[in-house]
C-alpha cells in the first residue's frame, strides 16, 4: 500500500520525517503558521474516494523580501501558476489537450492490436469519467512543463491498473546523487511514480514547458490586454492633456482638475465632454482604433505565443500573415502541419513514457491521430483501391476502417477473421471504378 495512504487513512509515519525547527512568527491576514509536518490535509474521506486536496500556504518563515508564489488555489484547480494564463495560451493548450485527448487509445503488442485494458476505458473511475478526461489533464500538465502519474492500484502483473494524474504543485522533486527523488507530502514516492518531462535535462530535477521561453511575451501581451481593458472602460479617449491658459496652477488643483475629467468620463462614457474656467482639451494627434489599442503589436506577441505552443495562430482565431489568402489548400496545410509537428511529437512523447511505466517490454500503448489529418473521402477511396489492387487490403478491412455498417465487428475485419457471406457488390463495383465506397 502506497506510503501516502497510510498517512490519509491515520496509520503511523512509516518515513521517518521528523518536524522542521522553524519557528513561527506574525503572518499576514489569511495565511497559515505553517504545518511542520509539511502538509496539511482538508476535508477527510473515506477510503477510495478522491485524492484530498493540500492546500498549500505562506510560511511565517519566508523574509521579506521574498515573493510568495502564487499557487494555485482551491480544490478545483490543477496547476501552479494556472490562473495566469492569458487567453490565447489557454486556448492553445486546451485545444492541443483536447484534440490529443479525443484520439483512441489501442494497447499494441509487438505492432498487432490486443484488446483494450480497463484503464484505457478509464484508469480511475472515483475521480475521472472516461480516458479522454484523464488524458485530456495529462495533456495539460505536460505542455506546462511537467506531468505526474501515480499508481492508485497494481494488477497480479505488478504493473499499475489504476492511475490518476497527481498536480505538478503537489509534488516535490530533487536531484540527489544525480537521482531524481519524488516526494508528495513528504512521503517517498519515488519507485511509483511516473515524471513525464516536456524540456528535461540531465542536471535538472524537473521539466520545463516552452511558456518560460516566452514570458516576455506572455508579460507584454497581458499588459497590452490590460491596456485595452482600460482603455475601452474610460470611454476610449485617445491621448490629450487638458490646457489651463494664463497661470500655472498647483498640484493640489491639477490632481483634482484630471481626478474630476476622469470620473466624468466614467460616469458619461460616449456623452459629449464640457470645459469651463479656460480648460480646453488638447489631443495630441487624431488615432484609430486600431492604432489607439496597438492592435498589431498585440496580435504578433499572441500569434507568437501560439507558435511556441505549437499551434498555428489561425487555429485559435489570429489573423494571417499580411497579404495572405485564406484558401482551402492552405486551410488544410494549416491542420495538417500543426497534426505532424505540434501533436505528433507531443502524442509520441507521452505514450511512450507510459507505455514504458505501465506495460512490459513489447507493448504500447499508441493513440490513433489519423481523424484529425486525414484525407477526404475521395482521395481515401482512391488509396484503397491501389491497396487493394497490391493485395495489402480487403474490402472487409476497407469497410471497417471506414466503419461503414454491413460487417459484424471492426475488429473481426482488422484481425482477418472471415464473414459470412460475400462482399457488398456495389462497394466492389465503386472500388473498381476508383469511385468512393
Amino acid at each position: 500500500m502506497l506510503a501516502f495512504w497510510n498517512r490519509r487513512t491515520g496509520q503511523p509515519n512509516s518515513a521517518g520525517e521528523t518536524p522542521n525547527s522553524n519557528p513561527s512568527g506574525d503572518v499576514g491576514p489569511g495565511q497559515a503558521t505553517g504545518d511542520p509536518d509539511g502538509v496539511q490535509i482538508v476535508g477527510e474521506r473515506s477510503w477510495g474516494g478522491p485524492l484530498p486536496f493540500l492546500s498549500p500556504s505562506p510560511w511565517a518563515g519566508y523574509p521579506s523580501e521574498w515573493s510568495t508564489p502564487q499557487w494555485a488555489e482551491g480544490p478545483g484547480a490543477s496547476h501552479l501558476g494556472l490562473q495566469r494564463l492569458i487567453d490565447t495560451a489557454w486556448a492553445c493548450i486546451d485545444l492541443n489537450a483536447s484534440v490529443l485527448s479525443s484520439f483512441p487509445a489501442y494497447r499494441l503488442r509487438n505492432g498487432q492490436i490486443m484488446p483494450p485494458p480497463t484503464y484505457l476505458i478509464n484508469p480511475d473511475d472515483s475521480v475521472y469519467t472516461s480516458w479522454a478526461e484523464f488524458a485530456k489533464q495529462l495533456f495539460w500538465d505536460y505542455q506546462l512543463g511537467e506531468a505526474f502519474v501515480l499508481p492508485m492500484v497494481n494488477g497480479a502483473d505488478g504493473y499499475p491498473a489504476r492511475f490518476r494524474v497527481i498536480p505538478p504543485w503537489l509534488m516535490n522533486c530533487e536531484l540527489i546523487g544525480g537521482r531524481r527523488e519524488y516526494r508528495l507530502g513528504g512521503l517517498d514516492v519515488t519507485e511509483e511514480i511516473l515524471h513525464i518531462r516536456n524540456i528535461s535535462s540531465t542536471a535538472d530535477a524537473h521539466g520545463h514547458g516552452p511558456l518560460e521561453a516566452g514570458g516576455a511575451r506572455m508579460t507584454t501581451a497581458a499588459l497590452l490586454q490590460r491596456y485595452a481593458h482600460n482603455l475601452a472602460e474610460t470611454g476610449g479617449v485617445p491621448d490629450y492633456w487638458l490646457n489651463v491658459p494664463g497661470r500655472k496652477v498647483t498640484q493640489a488643483e491639477a490632481n483634482d482638475l484630471i481626478d474630476q475629467w476622469v470620473e466624468s468620463r466614467q460616469r458619461r462614457i460616449g456623452g459629449p465632454a464640457l470645459t469651463s474656467g479656460g480648460v480646453t482639451v488638447e489631443q495630441s494627434q487624431s488615432m484609430s482604433a486600431k492604432d489607439l489599442t496597438l492592435l498589431e503589436l498585440s496580435q504578433f506577441s499572441e500569434s507568437r505565443i501560439a507558435v511556441l505552443l505549437g499551434v498555428p495562430p489561425f487555429l485559435v482565431g489570429l489573423p494571417m500573415a499580411q497579404g495572405e489568402q485564406f484558401t482551402y489548400a492552405n486551410a488544410t496545410q494549416l491542420f495538417d502541419h500543426h497534426e505532424r509537428a505540434g501533436l505528433r511529437p507531443k502524442s509520441n512523447a507521452v505514450m511512450k513514457a507510459l507505455s514504458g511505466w505501465l506495460l512490459p517490454r513489447g507493448q504500447s500503448v499508441e493513440l490513433n491521430g489519423d481523424e484529425y489529418s486525414r484525407p477526404d473521402l475521395l482521395e481515401r477511396a482512391q488509396a484503397y483501391q491501389i491497396l487493394q489492387q497490391m493485395g495489402a487490403l480487403s474490402v472487409p478491412e476497407i469497410r471497417a476502417m471506414e466503419r461503414f455498417d454491413g460487417i459484424p465487428s471492426a475488429a473481426a475485419a482488422l484481425t482477418g477473421a472471415e464473414l459470412s457471406g460475400s462482399p457488398d457488390a456495389a462497394a466492389q463495383t465503386l472500388m473498381q471504378e476508383g469511385q468512393p465506397l
